[in-house]
This record gives structure tokens, sequence and C-alpha cells, in this order.
């Protein structure tokens, strides 16, 4: 396990927790109302049941739930899930070694705030969806109104006409801008709204023999962005 924690940290810097949405094997799915989730003045009426759900827990009545766990979260967020018949199983994976029921801080320190909001609706292709951008209205408003992120660093990408479109290349470039200008002490919030795909794994890194992948809107011609 040391072996373990060491080689992680060599290989990333950061500490990173990852909500999923799902087991790779699963889709995670859309819902046609989010106001079925109870969210405080949800920006929208569709949206994704994953997002919804975990807002449900952290933001209900506009206020920060206090001492939940992070296993007390994934089990109020399956909680949610199941009794709407939605069969996901959220995940949650971490670059280090963490006790799963110490109270789940998004937010530590006093750095920079900074996030990274990505919603992708696919207007006008095949497969088109509804509520990703929805998802992102609503986790602004909760970083904003509850965490203390301020507009200003929180960069938005969404095929709406309005943000930067969701490209392939600004996806990347949002990335590194938030290494770039990250240092130890600062969070980093990002948030993807989309379709994610497999690819087979080009280059042997992936026991299942698939790489993951993040589907950018212009994925056509771009392609798609995987985990490597």
């Amino acid at each position: 396990m040391a072996d373990f924690d060491t080689k992680a940290k060599a290989a990333i810097r950061a500490e990173v927790r990852m909500i999923s949405g799902c087991h790779d094997a699963q889709t995670s799915a859309d819902v046609s109302n989010v106001g079925s989730f109870q969210l405080p003045d949800p920006a929208g009426r569709a949206g994704g049941a994953c997002t919804s759900a975990l807002l449900n827990v952290l933001y209900r009545d506009h206020q920060a739930s206090e001492d939940l766990s992070w296993v007390d979260t994934l089990r109020q967020m399956r909680e949610i899930l199941s009794s709407k018949d939605f069969e996901q199983i959220p995940q949650l994976t971490s670059s280090r070694y963490i006790d799963v029921n110490e109270t789940m801080q998004i937010v530590k320190g006093h750095g920079a705030k900074r996030a990274l909001l990505i919603g992708i609706n696919y207007v006008g292709q095949n497969g088109e969806l509804s509520g990703c951008h929805n998802d992102v209205l609503n986790i602004k408003e909760y970083l904003m109104d509850v965490l203390g992120f301020e507009e200003d660093n929180i960069m938005v990408l969404m095929d709406d006409g309005i943000h930067h479109e969701p490209t392939r290349d600004s996806i990347l470039s949002g990335y590194r801008r938030l290494v770039a200008e990250s240092v130890a002490g600062d969070t980093v919030f990002c948030h993807y709204s989309g379709h994610g795909g497999r690819l087979v794994d080009d280059d042997g890194d992936e026991d299942d023999g698939y790489d993951e992948t993040l589907i950018p809107v212009d994925f056509e011609h771009a392609g798609q962005i995987r985990d490597d």
C-alpha cells in the first residue's frame, strides 16, 4: 500500500477526488424533470441523474449539508437513484488513499478556487441530449452559492451558442489552463456532462483493454479524449 501511494504521488501531484456517474459498463441517464429531485430552484427542467442526485444530497434548501462522509454521500446518491428506478451506481476514485468515512470536503484551505464546467447536448447531432446545459448551470449555482467560487474563476464550455464551444481543443486547453494557473493549496472543481465512451486501448495501460473517453462536440472529425 505504501509503495502504491508513493508511485501515485509521483505520477499525480494533486490530490484528486472524482465522483463518476456509474460503473464503466453502465450508462448515466438523463432526467426529464430535475424538479423531482427536489433541487433548490433548478436552473432547468432536464438534467443528468447523477448530477441531480449529488446536488440533492449536498444542496437542498440552498444550504451545504454538514458532516457527510464520502460514503454517506455515495450511499444517499445511490438511494435517490434507486428510488427513481435508475440502475447506475456512482463511483468514487481518488489519487490518494483516503478514509471514505471522513467528512467529504470539496474546499480545503484558503487558496484560490477555480472551476471548469463542461456541458454538451450535441445540439442537432445524433444522440442529442437535453440536460447537460442545465447540469452545468445548477453546479455553477452550487459552487457560487455554497462554496464561494467567484464567477470570474469559473470557465464554462457549452454548445448553447453563448459560451465557448466544448470542442476537443477547448476542453484540453481548459484543463491545461487549470494546471498552469493552480498551485498547492488551491481548489479545482471540474464537471463534465455529456457522452462518454470506450475505445480499444492503444498503449497497453488498461487492464480491461479499453480507454474511457470524453466525447467533445466535434468528435466526428477531432476524435474523442482518452483517459491516458
